[in-house]
């Protein structure tokens, strides 16, 4: 996603638990903060227009970790003055618009297998609502890598049908339409792969 902002003109700073994982990704600003101090957030955001939260738990990983660390977030933000937020989530815990197949079989099995992690996210998304802040939630389903297949399908009142995955490429355009989109605001949409239309504003 960083590489995507860019080329679209953004400034990017790059708040990491670990600076590392960037690999070949140049962001004009890399802040590395292990436990998500809130003094080094708030000077990170500070000019920002709008924050991107995409964080997720690493293997050995409490699986708290996206409503523990949301907090200091959205009190960074608060502090810096920044009022668009948009935060990704996973479709996982959402039966809401699914098939048939995910509603009755796939879903009700993963459930038990990523209970906690489902209910991290929840209680992240509840947090968000709560914020203040002119949040959007995604919730994209399984991630792939690869270069993507430059389309994505969005829904904001439930899961995209059928949509089982998406491609790590075509979620970073989903995240910063939703970001330049005033309309998603106050918006919980599902994105997926596919579709027939080049990505673009969120529907």
């Amino acid at each position: 996603m960083t590489r995507l902002a860019q080329q679209r003109g953004h400034h990017v700073t790059a708040v990491v638990r670990d600076r590392a994982r960037l690999g070949e990704l140049r962001p004009e600003v890399v802040v590395e903060s292990p436990l998500w101090d809130l003094p080094l957030l708030t000077s990170a955001f500070a000019g920002a227009d709008a924050v991107a939260f995409c964080v997720g738990p690493v293997p050995g990983e409490s699986t708290t970790v996206q409503q523990r660390l949301i907090v200091p977030v959205v009190q960074a933000m608060r502090d810096a003055g920044v009022p668009r937020l948009v935060a990704l989530s996973a479709s996982g815990g959402i039966v809401a618009g699914d098939d048939p197949l995910s509603r009755y079989l796939a879903k009700p099995i993963l459930a038990r297998v990523l209970r906690d992690s489902n209910a991290d996210m929840a209680a992240m998304e509840t947090l968000i609502r709560a914020s203040g802040l002119d949040w959007t939630i995604l919730r994209p389903p399984r991630l792939t890598d690869g270069a993507g297949s430059g389309r994505y399908r969005s829904r904001r009142d439930g899961n995209v049908r059928w949509g089982f995955s998406i491609a790590r490429a075509d979620l970073a355009h989903a995240v910063l339409d939703a970001l330049e989109d005033r309309t998603a605001v106050g918006q919980t949409i599902s994105v997926a792969g596919g579709g027939s239309r080049a990505t673009g504003p969120v529907e």
